[in-house]
């Protein structure tokens, strides 16, 4: 039997029963139909229903398991993903690892593992990740309906060391740091109480404290500043410290990366940028009690677990670590080697991670690039360059094959148009969009063919080009061979 805070009580299995069965229903249908049994709450099986939907691609391991209840639809639209709750447990469990010393011991020789508060839990799916790799975790959530759902869960999955608490944090001079409103009563969760993060941890002695500031204010509209969010983890920064030597924050992909660390200040040691399935999904900050200096940015990528293995590989992640330094330098625009823009050479366009990261300005200073142009965020790369080479740098973006490199003028639009009726359109650092410039050419959505209108500043004299592309096979699947055919 489960008891949630509402008194509502029902069988584990009657309740995934009818979950399972009525997983394709239409929910508002199904409300409708009054097919619910006397022993189960319509409100939080349809509920349940929806989140699952969403568990199925996002968190799947939780998703194989039918009697989870989800007692809010937000929970699971806000909750991390099974594959970014993974990156953040794995690099918890390396920094602990290979950090020097804690409390006195090596850890290089020390076989204990690190004690994870998370002090805005939601769902519950970091927290779950934390406790595969953690010696124990403290799981806070304001809202105690979703604090019961959770160690329900967390009991339904085998966690162990998991302890569960309810509890609004409050600024260390007691002033409410916001407050979360349920997001379909509009109420408030007076039934939580407001304590300092001390009271919450108590004798728990954390090694890391993980947090996620909800980014919406009490009246529920967003808030975009960390010091708005909630709870605000500037004002809380240094008590928080005095509880742990590290603070792991989640915040927005939107959020912007300079201001943050402005704001967060010289402890930031490292700064993650996590991108899976062509957007950039979180940002994570890693702050360190015991480290003054520049933070290193990571740019990492996910491609499913197992498919990228060796140096800067994490769980399914490819990674390409930065300096600060490096990533602040001025735009670099190569040698200007215009043979390179030619048929048959490769345009390499940066993933989210890496353009998030701010790496356009360094990487035709790390690799063998050239820059198309200072705001044109696209390189050529040479054909003949090694598979190594663009084996690392297509895990963080596409290659196309160059088929045509022609001058953006009404005439190559025109034929090209022609040429290619089906093909992607991608306009960038020109005077049109790209839906401007697809209505233009007059092609539709689809082939491997993929049109660029580019500005250019590697030719002698600056110009906007037409590049007609091959989209680049996965050379890991199937070879990465440049097809300069004509022939669609």
């Amino acid at each position: 039997m489960v008891i949630l805070r509402q008194k509502i009580s029902y069988s584990m299995e009657s309740f995934s029963e009818f979950v399972t069965k009525h997983e394709n229903d239409d929910i508002a249908g199904l409300l409708l139909s009054g097919k619910f049994p006397d022993n189960i709450d319509p409100g939080l099986a349809a509920n349940t229903i929806e989140v699952r939907r969403k568990m199925k691609r996002k968190v799947p391991s939780w998703y194989r398991h039918p009697e989870l209840v989800y007692p809010l639809k937000l929970s699971g639209e806000q909750c991390s993903s099974e594959a970014t709750a993974m990156y953040k447990a794995a690099l918890a469990e390396r920094i602990f690892r290979t950090d020097g010393r804690i409390c006195g011991h090596d850890l290089g020789n020390c076989c204990r593992k690190p004690r994870i508060a998370d002090l805005t839990g939601g769902l519950g799916v970091d927290s779950w990740a934390f406790s595969l790799i953690a010696d124990a975790v403290l799981y806070n959530e304001m809202n105690p309906d979703l604090a019961a759902a959770a160690e329900a869960n967390f009991a339904a999955l085998g966690c162990s060391g998991i302890t569960v608490k309810s509890f609004m944090t409050v600024s260390s001079h007691g002033k409410t740091d916001g407050s979360r409103r349920d997001p379909e009563t509009g109420t408030g969760h007076t039934a939580s109480r407001e304590m300092t993060p001390e009271n919450i941890i108590g004798d728990f002695r954390p090694d890391i404290i993980f947090m996620d500031p909800a980014r919406r204010s009490a009246d529920g509209s967003k808030v975009f500043l960390l010091e708005h969010c909630s709870p605000d983890v500037p004002a809380l920064q240094e008590e928080l410290f005095s509880l742990g030597r590290y603070i792991m924050l989640k915040v927005s992909p939107m959020a912007d990366t300079d201001m943050l660390l402005k704001r967060l200040g010289d402890t930031v040691r490292q700064l993650h940028i996590l991108a899976a399935g062509g957007e950039c999904k979180e940002i994570l900050i890693l702050m360190d009690r015991e480290f003054h200096g520049e933070c290193t940015v990571t740019a990492a990528n996910f491609h499913g677990y197992g498919a990228v293995t060796g140096p800067g590989a994490c769980n399914g992640w490819a990674e390409m670590e930065f300096t600060l330094a490096g990533l602040r330098e001025n735009d670099c625009c190569g040698t200007g080697n215009s043979d390179l823009l030619r048929e048959g050479a490769l345009l390499y366009e940066p993933g989210k991670a890496l353009m998030k990261a701010g790496a356009f300005r360094i990487l035709d200073r790390r690799f063998p690039l050239e820059k198309l142009g200072r705001f044109t965020h696209y390189y050529i790369l040479d054909a003949e360059a090694s598979g190594k080479l663009r084996d690392e740098l297509e895990d963080f973006g596409k290659f196309f094959v160059i088929c045509e490199v022609l001058p953006l003028d009404k005439r190559s639009i025109k034929e090209t148009g022609k040429k290619y009726p089906e093909a992607e359109v991608t306009a960038r650092n020109i005077k049109m969009d790209t839906d401007t410039l697809r209505k233009k050419l007059g092609v539709s959505s689809g082939d491997s063919v993929h049109i660029f209108g580019l500005r250019c500043d590697l030719l002698p004299e600056r110009k906007d080009l037409l590049l007609v592309t091959r989209t680049c096979s996965n050379r890991r699947n199937s070879g990465c061979k440049p097809d300069t055919s004509e022939g669609r």
